[in-house]
């Protein structure tokens, strides 16, 4: 595909985060409470007030700004499957295939705790088979507390260098800025996470994390405390801190472990969570399945998908036989 349609793909995706992130930040302001009211619950997700103003803003910006001879499926929660721009085209005729999550990260936004994201994937169309393997434009950007003085957008097309701007929320402005992956080939003294947001199935994830540690040599090793846990409740949000440098590995087992606890796959990560995973690659990271090889899951709302990221490749080749080896003891 020409070099000059990705970049124009990959600045069309973070002009319409762009939009969601004014959207919210206008819409905080002026709604308060309500930002943070239940509006529906379906199969994929509970889905908040501040979703819907998002999904609103995303219908708009599409009908006023995507191409028309770039026809297009969306995949986003509160479509209907098959949902098309422009309006009326079918799936058939469409170029591209385009996931979103609007706002991955709602509860830590609707409580202002901490950023939440906008994330986005384009890959060309491939019918039902289009899997994340096949993304080839990424963008993801930050929906920042009400606190926030600046916001981060990163964005890539595959094969090609991460891209980083910096905006700042009071008069717009923005600048470029490099992130730094971590470089170090352990976990010895920084942040890495194996995800257990909820209760449900925590022990027997903590178990499995307690055992990683043992393999790798860092459990109770002179003293303990030698890896710190840092639980963001957004899989962007857990991409961006490994690309900007703050963590090292992120390990998300859900759809492993939830499943024996009796649960379904609602609270697990899905494709639209993971859309990004080429930007952490595009700073030289590591996103596989954490029983190896490449993400390939179907670009649809409902498949669980489990992952693992590693800042640099060094770390991934140290811990991934280890980690391989433990999920299949686990069964």
């Amino acid at each position: 595909m020409e070099t000059r349609t990705l970049e124009r793909a990959r600045r069309l995706l973070c002009a319409l985060q762009d939009e969601i992130q004014r959207t919210l930040i206008a819409a905080r302001a002026r709604q308060g409470r309500r930002f943070a009211e239940v509006a529906a619950v379906t199969a994929e997700d509970t889905i908040f007030h501040v979703d819907k103003i998002s999904e609103d803003a995303i219908l708009g910006w599409l009908e006023r700004n995507w191409p028309r001879a770039w026809p297009v499926e969306l995949v986003m929660e509160g479509m209907p499957p098959g949902a098309t721009f422009p309006r009326g085209v079918a799936v058939k005729e469409t170029r591209w295939k385009l996931i979103l999550d609007p706002i991955d990260g709602t509860r830590c936004l609707m409580h202002d705790k901490r950023s939440a994201w906008a994330l986005a994937g384009l890959a060309p169309q491939r019918g039902a088979s289009t899997s994340l393997r096949d993304i080839v434009v990424a963008a993801m950007t930050e929906l920042p507390t009400s606190k926030a003085g600046r916001a981060d957008q990163l964005s890539a097309v595959r094969g090609g260098p991460l891209r980083a701007t910096r905006r700042d929320l009071r008069d717009g402005s923005s600048k470029r800025w490099t992130p730094r992956p971590s470089k170090s080939v352990d976990c010895e003294h920084g942040f890495a996470s194996v995800v257990k947001f909820f209760p449900e199935a925590k022990a027997a994830t903590a178990a499995l994390e307690e055992e990683l540690w043992r393999g790798l040599g860092l459990h109770g090793r002179n003293g303990g405390a030698r890896v710190f846990d840092d639980q963001y409740p957004s899989t962007g949000g857990q991409l961006y801190e490994l690309i900007a440098g703050h963590d090292r590995l992120v390990v998300d087992l859900r759809p492993l472990l939830l499943p024996k606890a009796g649960l379904a796959g609602a609270l697990c990560c899905h494709p639209y969570d993971i859309c990004t995973a080429l930007l952490l690659e595009a700073a030289g990271g590591v996103v596989a399945r954490p029983t190896g090889g490449a993400l390939a899951d179907r670009l649809d709302l409902t498949t669980p998908v489990a992952w693992v990221g590693y800042a640099n490749r060094a770390l991934a080749r140290r811990v991934a036989p280890v980690l391989r080896r433990l999920v299949a003891e686990s069964g």
